[in-house]
C-alpha cells in the first residue's frame, strides 16, 4: 500500500515536470491568424503571447475599422492558441495520471 502511494507520488512529480517542459515548449510554437481579407495578421505563441501584428496600409485610414479587425482577429487567434495549449497540456496530464482503481469509470 505504502509503495503504491510512493509510486503514485513519483508519477505525479514526473507529470508536473513534463507539464512545465510542455509550457516552455509552447513558447516556441507560433500560430498565425489572419482577417478574412488578409488585411490584418496576428502572430502569437501557443502560450498566447502576441509576437507580431501586421496591418495593411488601407486599414490605417479608418480607426474604427482597424479596431474592429483587431478585436475579431485577436479573439480568433487567442482561441486557436488556447485550443493548442489545452490539447498539449491535457495530453501530458492524461498520460501522467497514476492508475487509481475505480477511476476508469470516469474516462
Amino acid at each position: 500500500m505504502f509503495g503504491d502511494m510512493m509510486g503514485m507520488m513519483n508519477k505525479i512529480k514526473e507529470t508536473q515536470a513534463k507539464v512545465e517542459e510542455t509550457k516552455k515548449r509552447l513558447d516556441t510554437v507560433t500560430l498565425e491568424e489572419k482577417s478574412s481579407d488578409d488585411l490584418l495578421k496576428i502572430t502569437l505563441t501557443a502560450n498566447r503571447e502576441i509576437k507580431a501584428i501586421e496591418v495593411a496600409d488601407e486599414l490605417l485610414q479608418d480607426k474604427e475599422q482597424l479596431e474592429d479587425y483587431l478585436v475579431l482577429t485577436l479573439n480568433k487567434a487567442i482561441k486557436k492558441a488556447t485550443d493548442v495549449h489545452e490539447a498539449e497540456l491535457g495530453a501530458v496530464a492524461k498520460e501522467g495520471m497514476p492508475s487509481i482503481p475505480g477511476m476508469d469509470a470516469f474516462k
